[in-house]
């Protein structure tokens, strides 16, 4: 590629692209995990529901390490749990909006959240909200925490994909559906 094939805004023209690499690969590396409709599709089947007018729906379930990504759905308002997490957690709102109640900013379409190890907070999301959806990257688990922070539960990712073997299974798609996620 030389400076001449790229134009004033920087971009290359198409005829001057490099061949895609075809060299030798790690043996023991593990395929990509690419999911074309992410958000658009909208088969209910592929939502695990998490209580009344909640759910997730799997991205990444990385049993390997520990962390899973997904899309969380509210809908008509609501509220998760007050809980923590043993490592951060990344969010990207992409539908709606929401806020914790222990902070004073709101999260809404295009934000982005950074939750660092330890903090303590509660989900909500206000009725004359007619649909969240935020993307999470979840490491560790999930704590919950009563009023005073005492730990009253946990889940992490061998839960979720348990609940979504079962999930799948009564929808129809069958237990082996969620094995596409597993890393």
């Amino acid at each position: 590629m030389s400076p001449d094939s790229t134009y004033s805004d920087g971009r290359i023209a198409a005829d001057d692209l490099p061949a895609p690499y075809d060299g030798p690969r790690p043996q023991d590396a593990l395929p990509e995990l690419f999911i074309q409709d992410g958000y658009a599709n909208d088969d209910p089947r592929l939502w695990v529901p998490l209580a009344p007018g909640r759910w997730s729906r799997p991205l990444c379930l990385n049993v390997s390490n520990g962390y899973w990504v997904h899309l969380t759905k509210v809908v008509g308002g609501g509220m998760l749990s007050r809980h923590r997490h043993p490592a951060p957690v990344h969010g990207f709102v992409i539908k709606g909006r929401w806020r914790y109640l222990e902070r004073d900013w709101i999260a809404e379409a295009g934000s982005y959240l950074y939750e660092p190890p330890g903090d303590i907070h509660t989900l909500v999301v206000e009725p004359d909200c007619d649909e969240m959806i935020t993307l999470f990257h979840n490491t560790g688990a999930l704590i919950y925490c009563d009023e005073d922070g005492n730990t009253v539960g946990t889940t992490d990712v061998f839960d979720r994909v348990d609940a979504c073997r079962k999930h799948f299974t009564e929808v129809g798609l069958g237990a082996d559906y969620v094995e596409q996620f597993i890393r």
